[in-house]
């Protein structure tokens, strides 16, 4: 789910209910998820904006609000935690990643026991340490990635879709 200003949007999302309760259950069932910024916020619990506050899909368990000034803005390092769905061991659990992030909202009530996938090294993620929420086979974060350098997060999450769809087929 990429980016984009969800709260431009937030009554329409709100009212399509049916596609909430989609995301939400394909999440639930395992479903892998990527999202950043706008979709790490639609993802959440509910988005406020200008003192109107809306139901978002609910897959993750805090509450984007946005500010009037950046939350986060410019370059950001990350390092990988080792706990990504879809990471990769070849590739090392403390790798270095450079990307960036611009976004006026914040993420507030997560619970104390939240997964990241990363470290923040320099920038804001989602609370100043970590970005990369984990819920399942969700991985979502502010930053945007750059499929650049030992960063091809885009071959690396097809990988993870594929092994994904090879388990549900295994199951059933």
């Amino acid at each position: 789910i990429g980016g984009g200003f969800p709260e431009m949007v937030m009554q329409e999302l709100h009212a399509n209910s049916s596609l909430r309760g989609e995301i939400k259950a394909f999440i639930e069932a395992g479903g892998p998820v990527y999202a950043e910024c706008g979709g790490l916020m639609y993802l959440s619990r509910t988005l406020t904006w200008n003192g109107v506050r809306c139901e978002m899909v609910g897959a993750i368990p805090g509450d984007a609000v946005m500010h009037k000034k950046p939350q986060g803005r410019g370059y950001v390092k990350l390092q990988e935690t080792g706990r990504s769905p879809w990471r990769q061991a070849e590739a090392g659990d403390n790798r270095i990643i450079a990307a960036h992030e611009f976004h006026y909202s914040a993420i507030e009530n997560l619970p104390a026991n939240t997964e990241y996938a990363y470290a923040v090294r320099r920038g804001a993620g989602i609370d100043g340490l970590h970005d990369g929420f984990i819920y399942k086979n969700l991985l979502a974060n502010y930053t945007h990635m750059r499929d650049v350098g030992d960063n091809h997060w885009t071959e690396r999450f097809l990988s993870h879709i594929k092994r994904c769809r090879e388990q549900q087929q295994n199951r059933n």
